[in-house]
């Protein structure tokens, strides 16, 4: 999770979005789970793992869903990923890139 933390903290600014879900755990042990090991981005809590099982077929961490500004599926990795490789943050950045959304 470490280049999870710094591709937020060095994107974010620029509309990088990163959610961390955590499903069927304790939330006490969620919040201090994060805060022990430093998660910068907002994490949310699925405990009884029907949103994240069910609907977006996760059943074990962690999985990454690449959305674009359009909000459309992009990209889904099962595992754990480094995000500080080159090829993962030109992949990032060039979703970012793109136009947002006209309103």
């Amino acid at each position: 999770m470490p280049s999870v933390n710094r591709l937020y903290q060095d994107l974010r600014t620029k509309g990088l979005e990163v959610l961390l879900i955590s499903f069927r755990e304790d939330p006490a042990r969620v919040k201090r789970t994060a805060a022990e090991r430093g998660y910068v981005a907002p994490v949310l809590l699925d405990e009884s793992g029907e949103v994240t099982g069910k609907l977006y077929g996760v059943w074990g961490p962690p999985t990454a869903y690449l959305i674009d500004r359009q909000g459309q599926l992009v990209g889904r990795l099962v595992g754990p990923h480094d995000w500080s490789t080159p090829a993962a943050r030109e992949l990032v950045a060039a979703l970012l890139a793109a136009p947002p959304p006209k309103r």
